[in-house]
């Protein structure tokens, strides 16, 4: 709830995170109750407060795992926003992100705030949502394994995530690529023509014209993403079952 980029953005309220994880907890206790391995709950836990502390710190790290995990699409896009920005020479015009306080592109923010839009039009939160209520039933709870038993194939979304980038961001590198080309064989035959006055606007334009035609393929590409992402999320929580 306060790592997912859907929930964590800093012009949502601090209450209201509360109040959202409050309704979470509520709504996924019968799920618990469901559960028979989930009511084997030793009560030596609660004899000391370093044994909860333990308990209280696996909780939020299976939480955190799943909010960034089920996110990754986002950050990948976001991430290509910033490599486009910068292949189209856009690397200067930054403006402020609200979600992170932070400088940032404006490729960068028009990919994040698309994508955003159509993680919730297509129920990306409810499925983040129904990850929390199943890692419930098939992470048992109140156990004292601080770190994850089993392996949770870090390499592979990393590759995964800088693949996803990639396949966003090879149009624009392509085609500025070919500018250049263009551009530098330009130069060797008209030496009077000023290369560097004319490549900056022709390469904001032909990057305006890829963002057209490339950003509704990417957000396709994303729609395919969403749902593997939040079920590797999920499987990546149980590497502390």
């Amino acid at each position: 709830m306060f790592l997912s980029p859907l929930f964590s953005s800093m012009a949502m309220p601090m209450p209201f995170r509360y109040i959202c994880a409050v309704v979470l907890t509520v709504a996924a206790a019968p799920s618990v109750t469901d559960s028979a391995a989930s009511l084997t709950i030793p009560m030596v836990i609660f004899d000391s407060w370093i044994s909860i502390t333990i308990v209280v710190l696996r909780e939020f790290f299976i939480g955190a795992a799943l909010g960034f995990l089920a996110a990754l699409p986002l950050m990948a896009a976001q991430t290509a926003g910033e490599k486009i920005g910068m292949s189209m020479t856009l690397a200067m015009a930054h403006t402020m992100d609200p979600t992170t306080q932070q400088q940032t592109s404006l490729i960068a923010q028009l990919y994040l705030i698309v994508t955003l839009w159509f993680y919730f039009r297509w129920n990306g939160h409810l499925l983040m949502v129904q990850s929390v209520v199943e890692s419930l039933r098939f992470v048992p709870l109140a156990r004292m394994t601080l770190l994850p038993v089993y392996d949770m194939s870090i390499p592979a979304w990393l590759t995964g995530l800088f693949g996803l980038s990639m396949r966003m961001v090879l149009p624009f590198y392509c085609a500025i690529l070919l500018a250049d080309v263009g551009l530098g064989f330009l130069a060797r035959t008209v030496p009077q023509m000023n290369i560097f006055v004319l490549g900056l606007p022709l390469k904001i334009a032909l990057g305006m014209f890829v963002l057209m035609v490339a950003l509704p393929l990417t957000i396709d590409l994303i729609f395919t993403q969403v749902e593997p992402w939040i079920e590797f999320a999920l499987a990546s929580a149980t590497a502390w079952r």
